[in-house]
């Protein structure tokens, strides 16, 4: 009996990385293919009337620099990385 406890801990344990392995390049994959379109002033001016708590600096962004803006808009509003960028997408809407 102790034989085959063993290896369901064993296969438990083989496939548990596994998993995290593969769900890591998914996170990389959203994390690089989000892009900041169109007026980015107008939708930071959004953001900024839907939470007084940003300041200019946190919705400050360069070109290529999507990462940190979406880092420090995180960070300010302690909201993970898929939440913020549901709220960049909301402002889409918000101004059409």
């Amino acid at each position: 009996m102790e034989t085959t406890q063993n290896k369901t801990s064993e296969t438990t344990q083989n496939k548990t990385p596994e998993a995290t392995q593969s769900k890591t390049p998914e996170a990389t994959q959203s994390t690089e293919s989000f892009k900041v379109t169109g007026n980015w002033a107008t939708k930071s001016q959004e953001l900024k009337s839907q939470y007084s708590t940003l300041t200019d600096s946190d919705v400050k962004f360069e070109t290529g620099k999507e990462s940190e803006l979406l880092g420090r808009l995180q960070t300010k509003l302690g909201k993970n990385r898929e939440e913020v960028i549901a709220l960049i997408k909301q402002t889409e809407t918000i101004q059409a």
